[in-house]
Order: C-alpha cells, then structure tokens, then sequence
C-alpha cells in the first residue's frame, strides 16, 4: 500500500465515524448501502456535518464570535474547493470528501450553494419564499444531488432520467430538511434566533400552519418516493429506509398539537426504526401520507 492510499484510508475512516456518532437515523440508512457507496455518503455527511458545527456547534461554544466562524467557514469551503481540485488536504474530513468528489464527478457547482446557505445561518434569521428555497436547495438539495452522483458513478444515462432522478433527489433533501426544521421549531427559535418558514411566527404558531407544513414535507416524500425503485441495487434499500424513517416523523409531526410541537422535539422510537428497517431491507417502500 502506497502512502497515499494509506492516507486515504485514514481520512475515510475518519469520516465514517462522524456519521454514526452525530445521527442515528442517518447512521442506521447507511448500513444498507452498499460498500463503496456507503463510504461515499459517509465522506459526504462528514464534510456536512463539520461544515453545520461551524456555525451552529462547538466553534461558536469554544468562544468564537459570528465574525470568526464566517472566517472559519471560509477557510473550510477553500480547503475543500482546493482538495477538490489538488487531490490532497490535510484536513482528514476534506481530503475524504474530495476523493468521493473527484470519482464521483461533482465540484464547485454543488459546493458553493451549501456554503453559501451555512454562511447564510450566521446573519440571516428569517425568511421570505426565496430566500427559504435558496436556503433549502443549498444546505439539503445539493446534499442530494451529491450522494446520487455517487450512486451512479461511471454510469451513464439520458436526459430525462437523469432529471428524474434528480428531481427526487432534491425532494427528499427537502423533506429532510423541512422535517428537520418543523420539529426544531422550538430551539431554532429560542436558542437560535432563526425562524426558516416564510410566514411563521414560532411563539404563535398554529395547528393550521402545522398542516401545511406537513402537507408540503408529504409533497416532496411523494416527489422522492416515486425515483427510489429506480436506483441501484446498492442504494436503494438504504434510500428507501431514509424515506421511510422521515415519513414516519412527519406522521407524527402531522399528530402532535402546535403548542407541543413548540417544547417537544418528536422522534421515531426505535422499534419503530427497526420496523421501518426491515421493511426496507425487504425491499417494501413505506407508503407516504402523513395521515394514512
């Protein structure tokens, strides 16, 4: 083993740690990728995750101001645009995400609109509808735009199914996202400060608004789940669990009063998970429909 193959090694190692120690839902996802392409999700949540905890994390808790962990993003989104281009980084999280990048085949045009919605946390703490969809499509779409380029690395086909394909994959980077955003309402707003829906007001926040919000995450898993029977046999039972693991959250979200909704972070208890893993491994999609 070459020097640089051992490096490599060592940074993917790396990465792979970070996903099973910051979600279990995630975490448990991948384990039904297939080999080489879980190494890749996992190279890519890696690069994510450190990306979040600039903003959000431990950067900001080690006593850096606003002004510091812009500057620190900075720094990381160069390291990973020149990794990416060089091949190296000694950032072990980087280097790891460059190479899935580079075999896989995506650059700049995906990075740039993550980094750019992680730098929009750090000043931004509403929304209109524009801003929320840019928001969106920078920190979740693109993330899956990303794990589809590797799914189908070195393959090659047309143009519709392509954008088929590709416009599942931003729908269930959205659901996610928008999941994500509707049972942290409660902590986005008072540890936060940020409020991501247009319109919504989280001390006010009502059943109705809560329906639509669930209706629009039903949409997007609708969106999403019509493509997973379309991809590999590596990635697809491992899709399909992420799929259905977040239509069971937004079931439940769909259940739970506003009021709670505002103190209580809802998740998926983990027989349930386990449920939703064993179908998926089975290759049964979960039905979508938050009230079904």
């Amino acid at each position: 083993m070459t020097r640089l193959a051992l490096y490599d090694r060592v940074a993917q190692e790396t990465s792979s740690g970070v996903i099973r120690r910051y979600s279990t839902s995630f975490g448990l996802a991948s384990r039904l990728l297939g080999t080489g392409v879980r190494q890749d999700v996992e190279n890519i949540y890696a690069l994510v995750r450190v990306a979040d905890e600039i903003v959000d994390g431990p950067a900001g808790e080690s006593g850096a101001d606003k002004a510091e962990c812009g500057r620190i993003l900075d720094d990381f989104e160069r390291e990973t645009e020149r990794a990416m281009r060089d091949g190296f980084s000694t950032n072990l999280v980087v280097h790891a995400f460059a190479i899935t990048a580079r075999r896989a085949g995506f650059g700049v045009k995906l990075t740039a609109p993550f980094f750019a919605s992680m730098r929009s946390d750090l000043d931004q703490t509403e929304h209109d509808a524009e801003s929320f969809d840019r928001y969106v499509y920078g920190s979740a779409e693109v993330v899956g735009l990303m794990c589809l380029r590797a799914f189908f690395e070195g393959r090659s086909y047309d143009p519709a199914f392509v954008a088929r394909l590709e416009q599942g994959a931003c729908a269930l980077g959205a659901a996610f996202q928008k999941v994500n955003f509707l049972r942290d309402l409660h902590d986005d707003f008072e540890t936060l400060g940020r409020s991501y829906f247009p319109g919504v007001d989280p001390s006010s926040f009502s059943d109705a608004e809560r329906d639509r919000l669930v209706a629009d995450i039903d949409d997007d898993l609708r969106v999403s789940g019509d493509v997973i029977s379309d991809l590999p046999a590596s990635s697809r039972r491992a899709v399909a669990l992420a799929h259905g693991l977040f239509a069971e959250l937004n079931r439940r979200l769909a259940v739970t009063p506003a009021t709670e909704l505002m103190h209580t972070r809802i998740r998926v208890p983990n027989p349930v998970k386990l449920r939703i893993a064993a179908a998926s491994a089975a290759g049964r999609i979960t039905p979508v429909g938050a009230h079904s």
